[in-house]
């Protein structure tokens, strides 16, 4: 697979850019694009001449030379077009209004038996019927999640005006994060080769869990042909297939990328590991009091379901087409803790690389963002060390940022979190609104920041971030901006 060529529309954004940049940085970025130019002239011997003119420049404008030209020829990334399905509601509109006032979607548990647990409460998706999406027979041979991810997908290139015939074609990407995908499947095969033998388990359970099926099942419906991927970095994975889908357009391997993340696990499995991890929250009655992150007397996260797609597109491909522009994603990064497989790491410090790193290659500066949709599980751990990071990275400015946790009405989705947490991240920046974060009555000396608690506020976001800390270390942070032309 070959990259396209820069578009003359980019090389002219990237003249505009080098107008107010230092003369050394536009001579040095003018002579890379002249010597391009010459088709007999390799890149290594490119680079080499080039290495020879920097010896006597800064590294100060070295990053700048360099920042530039890749902002200058890389493609710019928005979105135009949304779809979820969560346990605040079965589509955009109904969750975005459910959050804004303040409606948890934490209840009594119906998809197991929980009274075996001390956690009986969960967030799920209430009255799914996968058949508004697909067909009867073929919805029972999907597990949970990818019903979920092929109904989000429906929503999103819906709402972004593409069509849903399965005509998308080869520049069309398919990228979807998950923890375990389709689990429950492997779990009831157990059970019925207990209860019946081995040889009544169904074929499809040999592929039916996988956790690519539900990025599978996007693209065979559709008809989306180019790349296909699957995140898997637990709680992270959601953000970080939306900015790996932002990345295959930057390099020109995608016109569109049907983004986002999806999970399922309101499983017997998952609530007996979890209640003996004791990371749950235990506060069962009533249950939408029982996630409340950044507060004093959290106890726990609560399992959640669901997850989000988000359609991104090329800047030009969008705007040849009319399509809406929701905002642009501007930034991303992952790191990793090196530390243990369930805590974070004391002083965030993966936590906090993730966020640099975004702003980073955002081309912005900290002070430059307004509002962090945080991880926010409400677990003891995870809040205060979340709260230290973006004290620690974004000093005296974190106290000027709202930081909200939309997993205080929606619980825990794993996989499906970060890409839920997306959606409302462009949202929160297309509507100059925040959610409020519920349940935080008693403040917490460790966690002091504005947590937008309790009420939504009416206040201007051009520039969000989207933090998401998984299992095993794995953080992943997004940056959307509000589009202005």
């Amino acid at each position: 697979m070959t990259l396209e060529s820069p578009s003359r529309d980019q090389v002219l954004d990237l003249i505009k850019r080098l107008q107010d940049a230092p003369a050394a940085v536009r001579e040095l970025i003018l002579e890379t694009l002249k010597a391009l130019e010459k088709p007999t002239r390799s890149p290594a011997a490119v680079a080499e001449e080039l290495l020879a003119k920097t010896k006597d420049l800064s590294v100060d404008t070295l990053e700048q030379a360099l920042h530039l030209a890749r902002e200058g020829l890389r493609r710019r990334v928005v979105v135009t077009g949304l779809g979820a399905i969560t346990a605040v509601g079965k589509n955009v509109t109904e969750m975005w209004d459910n959050l804004v006032a303040g409606r948890s979607g934490i209840d009594y548990a119906t998809l197991i038996d929980p009274s075996p647990y001390p956690t009986r409460i969960a967030a799920e998706v209430k009255d799914w019927d996968p058949s508004v999406y697909l067909p009867r027979k073929e919805a029972r041979r999907m597990a949970r999640c990818s019903q979920f991810a092929v109904g989000m997908a429906h929503q999103a290139l819906e709402d972004a005006g593409l069509p849903t015939d399965g005509s998308l074609g080869d520049r069309t990407a398919t990228v979807i994060g998950t923890g375990l995908g389709g689990f429950e499947v492997y779990q009831q095969a157990i059970t019925d080769a207990t209860k019946r033998g081995r040889y009544r388990i169904s074929p499809m359970v040999a592929v039916g869990g996988l956790p690519n099926m539900p990025a599978f099942h996007i693209s065979q419906r559709f008809g989306a042909m180019g790349p296909l991927n699957t995140v898997v970095t637990a709680c992270a994975a959601g953000t970080q297939a939306v900015g790996e889908g932002a990345e295959l357009i930057r390099r020109g391997f995608a016109d569109v990328v049907i983004a986002g993340g999806v999970e399922a696990l309101v499983t017997d499995m998952f609530f007996a590991s979890f209640s003996s991890m004791k990371a749950l929250s235990t506060r069962n009655d009533p249950p939408e009091k029982a996630s409340r992150p950044f507060d004093a007397n959290r106890d726990g996260f609560i399992i959640g379901e669901g997850g989000a797609v988000l359609i991104l597109e090329d800047l030009d491909h969008a705007l040849a087409r009319g399509a809406r522009i929701y905002a642009e994603v501007i930034g991303h990064a992952a790191s990793a803790d090196a530390y243990h497989v369930a805590a974070p790491h004391p002083e965030g410090l993966g936590a906090q690389n993730a966020m640099r790193w975004a702003i980073e290659d955002a081309g912005i500066r900290p002070e430059d963002v307004d509002y962090i949709n945080a991880h926010g599980t409400s677990t003891r751990l995870n809040d205060k060390t979340e709260t230290y990071a973006i004290k620690k990275l974004f000093g005296e400015h974190a106290y000027n940022l709202a930081v909200n946790s939309t997993k205080s009405m929606i619980g825990h989705a794993f996989g499906g979190a970060g890409a839920i947490e997306a959606v409302v991240s462009v949202l929160s920046v297309f509507h100059d609104l925040l959610h409020p974060t519920i349940n935080y009555e008693t403040p917490d000396p460790e966690c002091d920041l504005d947590y937008v608690p309790n009420q939504a506020r009416k206040q201007r976001v051009n520039i969000a971030l989207s933090n998401s800390f998984g299992l095993g270390g794995q953080n992943a942070c997004l940056v959307v901006k509000k589009f202005t032309g």
